[in-house]
Protein backbone atom coordinates (compact mmCIF):
# COMPACT_ATOMS: atom_id res chain seq x y z
CA UNK A 1 0.00 0.00 0.00
CA UNK A 2 3.04 2.18 -0.20
CA UNK A 3 3.86 4.32 2.71
CA UNK A 4 0.70 5.04 5.08
CA UNK A 5 -0.17 7.88 7.40
CA UNK A 6 -1.44 8.01 10.60
CA UNK A 7 -3.96 10.80 10.63
CA UNK A 8 -5.20 11.32 14.25
CA UNK A 9 -6.74 14.34 15.33
CA UNK A 10 -6.17 15.71 19.15
CA UNK A 11 -9.49 13.78 20.36
CA UNK A 12 -8.74 10.89 18.62
CA UNK A 13 -5.60 10.08 20.14
CA UNK A 14 -6.62 7.14 22.25
CA UNK A 15 -8.80 5.33 19.57
CA UNK A 16 -5.79 6.33 17.01
CA UNK A 17 -3.32 4.64 19.38
CA UNK A 18 -5.83 1.54 19.63
CA UNK A 19 -6.32 1.37 15.94
CA UNK A 20 -2.21 2.27 15.06
CA UNK A 21 -0.51 -0.55 17.57
CA UNK A 22 -2.56 -2.94 16.10
CA UNK A 23 -1.50 -2.09 12.52
CA UNK A 24 2.10 -1.72 13.80
CA UNK A 25 1.81 -5.31 14.55
CA UNK A 26 0.30 -6.71 12.32
CA UNK A 27 3.33 -5.12 9.86
CA UNK A 28 1.70 -1.42 8.41
CA UNK A 29 4.24 0.39 7.37
CA UNK A 30 3.10 3.80 8.74
CA UNK A 31 5.34 6.99 8.81
CA UNK A 32 3.93 9.67 10.83
CA UNK A 33 0.53 10.83 13.06
CA UNK A 34 -1.11 13.91 12.55
CA UNK A 35 -2.16 16.31 15.44
CA UNK A 36 -2.88 19.55 15.77
CA UNK A 37 -0.91 20.92 18.30
CA UNK A 38 1.34 18.46 19.25
CA UNK A 39 4.11 18.48 16.37
CA UNK A 40 7.32 17.98 16.91
CA UNK A 41 6.53 15.03 19.21
CA UNK A 42 6.99 11.19 18.60
CA UNK A 43 3.86 8.73 19.16
CA UNK A 44 4.78 5.46 19.19
CA UNK A 45 8.01 5.56 17.84
CA UNK A 46 6.66 7.82 14.77
CA UNK A 47 6.60 11.43 14.03
CA UNK A 48 3.90 13.71 14.78
CA UNK A 49 2.92 16.61 12.57
CA UNK A 50 0.96 19.53 12.97
CA UNK A 51 -0.73 18.97 9.52
CA UNK A 52 -1.49 16.17 6.81
CA UNK A 53 0.57 18.87 4.23
CA UNK A 54 3.73 19.06 7.08
CA UNK A 55 3.72 15.04 7.27
CA UNK A 56 3.36 14.20 3.61
CA UNK A 57 6.12 16.65 2.45
CA UNK A 58 8.53 14.91 4.92
CA UNK A 59 7.51 11.71 5.08
CA UNK A 60 6.24 11.19 1.39
CA UNK A 61 2.75 9.19 2.71
CA UNK A 62 0.63 7.73 0.13
CA UNK A 63 -2.10 6.89 2.31
CA UNK A 64 -4.23 8.44 5.63
CA UNK A 65 -6.45 6.43 8.25
CA UNK A 66 -8.75 8.90 9.85
CA UNK A 67 -9.38 8.34 13.15
CA UNK A 68 -11.06 11.33 14.55
CA UNK A 69 -14.50 11.82 16.03
CA UNK A 70 -17.80 12.12 14.35
CA UNK A 71 -17.38 16.63 14.63
CA UNK A 72 -14.07 16.31 13.03
CA UNK A 73 -13.77 13.68 10.78
CA UNK A 74 -15.05 15.47 7.76
CA UNK A 75 -12.52 18.11 8.11
CA UNK A 76 -9.66 15.72 8.65
CA UNK A 77 -10.92 13.95 5.34
CA UNK A 78 -11.03 17.59 3.36
CA UNK A 79 -7.23 18.06 5.16
CA UNK A 80 -5.90 14.92 3.57
CA UNK A 81 -7.79 15.62 0.51
CA UNK A 82 -5.83 19.16 0.00
CA UNK A 83 -2.24 17.41 0.61
CA UNK A 84 -3.46 15.46 -2.41
CA UNK A 85 -2.70 12.24 0.22
CA UNK A 86 -3.50 9.43 -2.91
CA UNK A 87 -5.32 6.95 -0.24
CA UNK A 88 -7.81 8.11 2.93
CA UNK A 89 -9.29 5.76 4.78
CA UNK A 90 -12.25 6.53 7.32
CA UNK A 91 -13.09 4.56 10.32
CA UNK A 92 -15.26 7.02 11.73
CA UNK A 93 -18.98 6.43 12.25
CA UNK A 94 -21.81 9.07 12.81
CA UNK A 95 -20.04 11.78 10.40
CA UNK A 96 -23.31 14.22 10.03
CA UNK A 97 -24.80 13.79 6.59
CA UNK A 98 -24.24 17.61 6.09
CA UNK A 99 -20.45 17.31 6.19
CA UNK A 100 -20.67 14.46 4.23
CA UNK A 101 -21.95 15.88 1.13
CA UNK A 102 -19.04 18.68 1.36
CA UNK A 103 -16.54 15.81 1.17
CA UNK A 104 -18.22 14.03 -1.59
CA UNK A 105 -18.39 17.67 -3.08
CA UNK A 106 -14.94 17.62 -2.95
CA UNK A 107 -14.42 13.99 -3.85
CA UNK A 108 -16.26 14.66 -7.05
CA UNK A 109 -13.60 17.84 -8.24
CA UNK A 110 -10.95 16.32 -8.23
CA UNK A 111 -9.17 13.04 -9.31
CA UNK A 112 -6.06 12.97 -6.61
CA UNK A 113 -7.60 11.27 -3.75
CA UNK A 114 -9.80 8.07 -3.11
CA UNK A 115 -11.71 7.75 0.07
CA UNK A 116 -12.73 4.38 1.84
CA UNK A 117 -15.47 5.45 4.51
CA UNK A 118 -16.35 6.80 6.49
CA UNK A 119 -17.65 4.12 8.87
CA UNK A 120 -15.09 1.74 7.35
CA UNK A 121 -13.48 -1.34 9.35
CA UNK A 122 -10.18 -0.16 7.69
CA UNK A 123 -8.64 -2.33 5.30
CA UNK A 124 -6.07 -5.32 4.54
CA UNK A 125 -3.99 -5.96 2.14
CA UNK A 126 -4.83 -10.00 0.64
CA UNK A 127 -1.47 -11.15 -0.04
CA UNK A 128 -1.15 -10.78 3.88
CA UNK A 129 -4.78 -11.98 5.08
CA UNK A 130 -5.10 -14.96 8.18
CA UNK A 131 -6.50 -18.42 6.68
CA UNK A 132 -9.67 -19.33 7.23
CA UNK A 133 -10.35 -22.96 9.05
CA UNK A 134 -13.90 -23.85 9.24
CA UNK A 135 -16.00 -27.27 10.46
CA UNK A 136 -19.40 -28.05 8.23
CA UNK A 137 -21.63 -30.12 9.92
CA UNK A 138 -24.25 -31.99 8.81
CA UNK A 139 -22.43 -35.00 6.89
CA UNK A 140 -24.36 -37.65 8.02
CA UNK A 141 -27.26 -36.27 7.92
CA UNK A 142 -30.29 -38.22 5.85
CA UNK A 143 -31.50 -36.58 2.58
CA UNK A 144 -34.24 -33.62 2.79
CA UNK A 145 -34.04 -33.65 6.42
CA UNK A 146 -33.50 -30.22 7.97
CA UNK A 147 -30.89 -30.42 11.03
CA UNK A 148 -30.41 -26.89 12.55
CA UNK A 149 -29.87 -23.30 10.79
CA UNK A 150 -27.55 -24.82 7.93
CA UNK A 151 -30.26 -27.30 7.47
CA UNK A 152 -32.38 -24.42 6.83
CA UNK A 153 -29.79 -22.74 4.93
CA UNK A 154 -29.46 -25.67 2.07
CA UNK A 155 -33.42 -26.74 2.44
CA UNK A 156 -35.04 -27.14 -1.25
CA UNK A 157 -32.57 -30.01 -2.70
CA UNK A 158 -30.20 -27.32 -3.56
CA UNK A 159 -26.74 -28.25 -1.87
CA UNK A 160 -25.88 -30.34 1.32
CA UNK A 161 -23.02 -30.14 3.63
CA UNK A 162 -20.61 -31.98 1.26
CA UNK A 163 -21.29 -28.88 -1.47
CA UNK A 164 -20.45 -26.36 1.33
CA UNK A 165 -16.93 -27.88 2.28
CA UNK A 166 -16.62 -28.22 -1.36
CA UNK A 167 -16.97 -24.53 -2.22
CA UNK A 168 -15.20 -23.53 0.62
CA UNK A 169 -11.95 -25.15 -0.13
CA UNK A 170 -12.56 -23.87 -3.66
CA UNK A 171 -12.32 -20.26 -1.88
CA UNK A 172 -9.09 -21.33 -0.26
CA UNK A 173 -10.79 -22.37 3.11
CA UNK A 174 -9.36 -25.59 5.47
CA UNK A 175 -11.85 -27.39 6.52
CA UNK A 176 -11.73 -29.79 9.22
CA UNK A 177 -13.70 -32.98 10.04
CA UNK A 178 -14.07 -32.24 13.77
CA UNK A 179 -14.65 -29.16 15.36
CA UNK A 180 -11.71 -30.69 17.65
CA UNK A 181 -9.55 -30.38 14.98
CA UNK A 182 -10.18 -26.49 13.88
CA UNK A 183 -7.35 -25.12 16.94
CA UNK A 184 -4.73 -27.53 15.27
CA UNK A 185 -5.66 -26.92 11.65
CA UNK A 186 -5.44 -23.01 12.36
CA UNK A 187 -2.03 -23.42 13.88
CA UNK A 188 -1.01 -25.39 10.78
CA UNK A 189 -2.43 -22.64 8.65
CA UNK A 190 -0.57 -19.99 10.44
CA UNK A 191 2.80 -21.45 10.56
CA UNK A 192 3.04 -22.26 6.82
CA UNK A 193 2.56 -18.52 6.46
CA UNK A 194 4.89 -17.42 9.27
CA UNK A 195 2.44 -16.07 11.30
CA UNK A 196 2.70 -18.41 14.51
Amino acid sequence: MGRPLRDEGSHGMLQGTFHSKQALEYGTRLVAGVSPGKGGQTHLGLPVFNTVEEARAQTGAEASVIYVPAPGAAKAILEAMEAEIPLVVCITEGIPQQDMVRVKNQLIQQSKTRLVGPNCPGIIKGANAKPVVSFIAGLTAPPGRRMGHAGAIIAGGKGGAKEKIEALKAAGVTVTKSPAQMGAAMLQEMQKRGLA
